[in-house]
């Protein structure tokens, strides 16, 4: 029985389940640059040459081990499109009886394939993914019975479970977490070391130029594409990363500088994300950096815990919740994405730099993610729908299953508290704390009222007011609502009217006209 076996752009990994068992003889390795997959969410520029190129080098690569290969390409003719066409084409020009593919990492696709069988009228096998560490079925046997998943207890398990960073039962350095010791800003006179970069070769310049030609639209800049497209390109940028990054990624894994987007962060999620590198490897890499003394333990555990509990969490959440999990509302946010988001225009600095510097590199560390971008549209009551949308669309390295429950759980609250404890809602002191945006802002940090005031604070006191009545009995944000309960009944309505007609100046563009202008001088 020969096999079609259909490879998707995330799963660019030699030993993917889909090609266990493969008879080279027979079987045939498909690949679809699909139009739907590309436009979906308007997908950053950058992000859609990537995925083409490293998948036109992964199917090249297979190809000289002697593989049947069927790729096809986005401006080929007759491409319908889609998966479920381009795999019943690929059955009939091959005459395959049986269709192998390992689960995707998106619930609407794994519900496109669950059709499949009864469409194409031979057997779909659709096989685990078993590049994470924990399997789906393994993290709902953590989770059930629980009221709420905690990453903290699940991190332990995982470590324990693989012996990464254990000295035989106890974690090594005697705690679980350093991340107490991993807060700190950037000293003026530490230089972060430059970003490694690859050249596109012609494979990718090829794609460049056929995504310019399509997807003109889309957000981001193409022209600074500097992403390795290739498996020995990953291996590259994680060396680089080990050796030049690693030592100073702990202390300074909250900082942000503008200018200096990168900082000593990682930047290899993407390739992790679309399997040209796995997890293992990348944990295994980072622990031996610790063993031989050339990695603090604080860095080297904030940075495992980042893949080996945070990564494998959240893709656990999201298989465990869905389809339900995207659509709750908790906090009740409706205001529509401010066009801020994608145009970078406004008087906010740390907004304006991140968005910035997104379109540029189609990345963003994990705190301008999540307290620059992710608290605005948590304290400003964006629709969770929204921001989720254009996560899902600016970033390389987002795929549903791993942006979806970052955004929806962790920076917007949307589920109420199944995955944080607490709203990570901030004023503008921590962004002022944390970076040099402040600076050079139009607005000022300082102020908590009043023309110029900072928006951030502004909004922060708002969303406490707002949601009193539902977030005033967690225990964690008890000091918050005492401090609430202080505040003159004047000063109350002076927040919301102020907050107010920031956000209403915002949705109208006008915020972007001139500085610091409050409901005080509008």
């Amino acid at each position: 029985m020969s096999a079609l076996r259909l490879i998707l752009g995330d799963q660019l990994t030699r030993d993917i389940s889909a090609l266990d068992g493969l008879d080279a003889s027979q079987d045939t390795i498909l690949f679809v640059e699909a139009h739907d997959e590309t436009v979906y969410a308007p997908h950053h520029k950058q992000k859609i040459a990537f995925i083409l190129s490293a998948m036109r080098h992964f199917a090249d690569a297979l190809r000289a081990e002697g593989l049947r290969v069927d790729y096809v390409k986005l401006d080929d003719a007759g491409n319908t499109g889609s998966f479920t066409g381009e795999t019943a084409r690929a059955l009939a020009r091959h005459a395959c009886t049986r269709v192998v593919v390992t689960e995707p990492g998106e619930w609407r696709v794994l519900d496109m394939m669950r059709g499949w069988s009864e469409a194409f009228g031979v057997p779909v096998e659709i096989r685990d993914d078993d590049r994470f560490f924990c399997s789906r079925g393994r993290f709902a046997r953590w989770a059930e019975g629980r009221k709420s998943y905690r990453m903290e207890f699940f991190y332990r398990e995982m470590r324990r479970e693989t012996g990464l960073l254990m000295e035989s039962d106890d974690p090594v350095g005697g705690q679980w977490n350093f991340d107490h010791d991993n807060r700190k800003a950037l000293p003026a006179g530490v230089k972060p070391p430059p970003r490694a970069r690859f050249a596109p070769d012609e494979i990718t310049r090829d794609v460049m130029a056929l995504v310019a030609a399509r997807f003109a639209n889309h957000f981001g800049d193409l022209d600074t594409f500097g992403w390795a497209v290739t498996r020995e390109g990953a291996l590259e940028a994680l060396n680089y990363f080990i050796d030049a990054c690693l030592p100073l990624y702990g202390d300074y894994q909250d900082a942000m500088k503008q200018g200096e987007p990168f900082l000593f962060h990682a930047a290899i999620s993407p390739y992790l994300n679309c399997g040209l590198l796995t997890p293992r490897e990348i944990c295994v890499a980072a622990e031996r950096a610790f063993r031989k003394g050339a990695a603090p333990l604080n860095a080297v555990e904030g940075f495992i815990r980042q893949i080996l509990g945070w990564r494998e969490y959240v893709r656990g959440i999201y298989w465990l919740r869905m389809p339900d999990y995207a659509h709750s509302n908790a906090l009740e946010a409706h205001r529509p994405l401010p066009w801020c988001y994608w145009s970078g225009e406004t008087h906010m600095n740390c907004v304006a730099q991140v968005v910035k510097e997104t379109r540029v590199n189609a990345y963003a560390h994990h705190i301008q993610r999540l307290m620059v971008t992710g608290t605005f549209g948590l304290i400003a009551g964006i629709e969770p729908r929204e921001v989720e949308e254009w996560y899902l669309a600016v970033y390389a390295d987002a795929y549903e299953w791993v942006e979806l429950p970052n955004t929806h759980g962790m920076a917007l609250f949307a589920d109420g508290g199944l995955l944080a404890s607490k709203p990570y809602a901030a004023s503008g002191a921590y962004i002022d704390r944390m970076s040099d945006y402040c600076g050079s802002c139009a607005y000022d940090v300082r102020k908590k009222t009043g023309p110029g005031a900072c928006p951030f604070n502004l909004l922060y006191w708002r969303f406490m007011i707002v949601n009193e009545e539902r977030l005033s009995k967690n225990p964690r944000m008890a000091m918050t609502y005492r401090t609430l309960a202080k505040m003159e009944p004047a000063r109350r309505a002076t927040i919301l009217h102020e907050a107010d007609a920031f956000l209403d100046a915002l949705a109208s563009g006008d915020e972007a006209h001139g500085p610091g202008q409050t409901s005080l001088d509008l």
